[in-house]
């Protein structure tokens, strides 16, 4: 009986010697893109979000795929805001869209704005800035 071509097994139950290094873990890229200050700074963010999603034990391949997105969109976001910080111009329809992109992509995969409880009221607040 033939085996369609559909039917592949999971890549778990593939040995880690015909996996790629991305899938196994060991790497986030095929091609490595060397120890720079921005590759670090990608594992950085990509390991926050995944953080903020409960850690990468839980998360479907989908879920990762769209860390490694937003992520990508952040570091592109945060490469404009060091050019703007530095009195450079930028192009600011590109920025919005990127944080537009963003933000929906936290969207997918679950992420919300969550109020922290600091604890002090407003009326806390305004007394403190009046002494």
């Amino acid at each position: 009986m033939a085996v369609s071509s559909l039917v592949r097994p999971t890549p778990d139950a593939r040995t880690p010697r015909v996996r790629s290094a991305v899938t196994n873990g060991k790497r986030l890229h095929v091609v490595a893109p060397g120890d720079t200050k921005w590759s670090r700074r990608f594992r950085d963010v990509l390991d926050q979000i995944i953080s903020d999603l409960s850690g990468p034990d839980g998360l479907s391949e989908g879920q990762r795929q769209l860390a490694r997105r937003a992520t990508t969109i952040a570091i592109a976001c945060e490469r404009l805001e060091g050019e703007a910080a530095a009195g450079n111009e930028i192009d600011l329809e590109v920025y919005g869209t990127l944080t537009d992109r963003l933000g929906r992509c936290f969207q997918r995969l679950g992420l919300k704005r969550q109020l922290r409880d600091t604890g002090l009221t407003l009326n806390d607040i305004m007394r403190e800035q009046q002494t």
